[in-house]
């Protein structure tokens, strides 16, 4: 079911209300496809056309075809085998508006990917749009290093409206490489000079980018040069209680390694933290943990970075992840959504840490000016019109409504997130726990079919966490309530069918319909 945009809070007209709309007024004009087909019967020539019609109609739609195939044939033999997002998703995306993108096929879905958390108002916005037309008809450079320009001078100025007050007062902000690895890897440095010191402090379950030392801050480091800590979270937690004794058990946990002269942890340069773990699973921090934790860094002189590559902009509720707990970083790590689409990174930081030296972090693309007016169209968007707000209440919806799986469906685990930065974890409920009384393990290959009903019912979602077993939404945040509806319909539906499908059993809740088929089934048909 494709769906057409419009502003948030609307009830745009689905493809199937649109139909049904036409056939009403066929019917009352008297044209039902019956009588049509008569007078086709009783009219060679109109039978002709239609016929012909209908023939190039359908060479059309193979050619169509037959064209995506060979670019996802080229892509496969020419672009290198660390390709990821193009594995699960076998699609040519050729339009793209709001949440909807149409594949070179014609197949429209709806995209609850948005390039990773990039794209805050979906697809080629009109604010957006606006913003780098206007830049381009200008004649302004494109390219001007770290040089100041007007373009540059408007995006600070609206990001540094929207940061924490206790920042936003005594701010400094670099400009990085336009990928948010670029900027871990500069707040990292920055530390680093300003404390004197070298270690880092970092989670289990921690993603931070690509690069060598965003790698050795995350949860998949190969080689251990960063003091790992315990991430709390409720479902599986470390410590096999959850809740707030959990979350207080990691917290003093990373107190004593700090304290303890024999713990080995030397004083460290800084700490980097998610307020929500995204590929780590959906994982919210607890508020209170994240009070705990800055008491303990600022206590002891601790740098403390949050990373706000994903979860900022308004995602999870609040403008920034952080304004949840009231806590305020030294540091923030921004990229992704900042850039309304376009590649923009930059570090954020108070004042008496800027002390690098002319030329310390420096990269060609820092300058990238269709990004900072895309930037600052999207950062304004989001604060005039509110999106944050409506995140968190729009996401309170749909993790409320997703909870419901978990009691008809024995595979769906949690369902979690904050705002619209939602996780559904699939699990093997036929395997033991890894711990007595803990939950059952992941099930990666549960998640993945889901995925794949998901993109046959024109529904796009990402994989992640642990195993890559949590299904994961990320909506812009201009999505409809009709959208959401649409969304919601899509995803339970895939999971119904992928858990009758595991069990061989019928779909729990799903009614019995008179034809012997299930009114779940039914639903699958006409979503797709």
């Amino acid at each position: 079911m494709a769906v057409t945009e419009s502003a948030p809070g609307a009830a745009p007209a689905t493809q199937e209300a649109a139909g049904a709309r036409a056939m009403h007024e066929a019917a009352g004009a008297g044209t039902t496809h019956e009588a049509a087909g008569a007078r086709r019967q009783q009219n060679p020539t109109a039978r002709t056309a239609y016929e012909t019609a209908t023939v190039r109609t359908v060479h059309e739609n193979a050619t169509a075809r037959a064209a995506q195939e060979g670019i996802l044939r080229r892509q496969s033999a020419r672009e290198s085998a660390a390709r990821t997002y193009a594995r699960s998703l076998p699609i040519v995306p050729v339009r793209a508006r709001g949440l909807t993108i149409e594949g070179a096929d014609g197949s429209r879905y709806l995209d609850c990917l948005s390039g990773a958390g990039t794209l805050a108002l979906g697809h080629n916005h009109p604010v957006v749009l606006e913003a780098v037309r206007k830049v381009l008809d200008s004649g302004a450079p494109l390219h001007v290093l770290d040089l100041a320009t007007p373009v540059k001078d408007a995006f600070t100025t609206e990001l540094f409206r929207t940061l924490p007050p206790g920042l936003a007062d005594r701010a400094r902000v670099q400009f990085c490489g336009p990928a948010g690895t670029d900027a871990v890897e500069a707040a990292l440095k920055l530390v680093r000079t300003a404390t004197g010191r070298n270690g880092i402090l970092a989670f289990t379950g921690a993603y931070h980018g690509m690069t060598e030392g965003a790698l050795a801050a995350s949860g998949g480091a190969p080689d251990v040069r960063v003091t790992r800590l315990p991430y709390p979270q409720d479902y599986r937690c470390p410590f096999g209680v959850g809740g707030e004794q959990g979350a207080e058990l990691a917290a003093r946990w990373t107190q004593s390694l700090l304290d303890d002269t024999k713990s080995g942890v030397t004083s460290p340069a800084g700490m980097i933290l998610e307020p929500v773990q995204g590929e780590g699973g959906v994982i919210p921090a607890r508020d209170d943990w994240m009070r705990r934790i800055r008491e303990i860094t600022a206590a002891r002189s601790i740098p403390l970075i949050a990373d706000e590559v994903q979860t900022g902009v308004g995602r999870t509720g609040t403008f920034w992840a952080v304004e949840h707990s009231g806590v305020t970083p030294d540091v923030m790590v921004l990229s992704k959504a900042i850039g309304g689409s376009l590649p923009l990174a930059v570090v954020v930081y108070r004042d008496d840490l800027d002390v690098w030296e002319p030329g310390a972090h420096a990269g060609t693309f820092r300058g990238n000016q269709l990004a900072m007016a895309a930037g600052a169209a999207t950062l304004a968007y989001v604060r005039e019109n509110r999106l944050a707000e409506r995140a968190a209440t729009l996401g309170d919806r749909m993790i409320g409504q997703l909870r419901a799986l978990e009691s008809d469906f024995d595979c769906v685990g949690e369902v979690r997130g904050r705002g619209l930065m939602i996780g559904v974890e699939f699990v093997d409920p036929e395997k033991p726990p890894a711990t007595a009384g803990g939950p059952p393990p992941a099930a990666p290959e549960l998640a993945a079919a889901v995925q794949r009903e998901c993109l046959r019912r024109g529904l796009i979602v990402e994989l992640g966490g642990r195993h890559a077993g949590v299904v994961r939404l990320l909506p812009p945040l201009t999505i409809t309530d009709e959208q959401t509806t649409a969304v919601l319909d899509r995803l339970a539906d895939a999971v119904a069918e992928v858990a009758k499908a595991s069990t061989g059993r019928r779909v729990p809740g799903a009614r019995e319909l008179p034809t012997g088929r299930t009114e779940q089934a039914v639903r699958t048909e006409h979503a797709g």
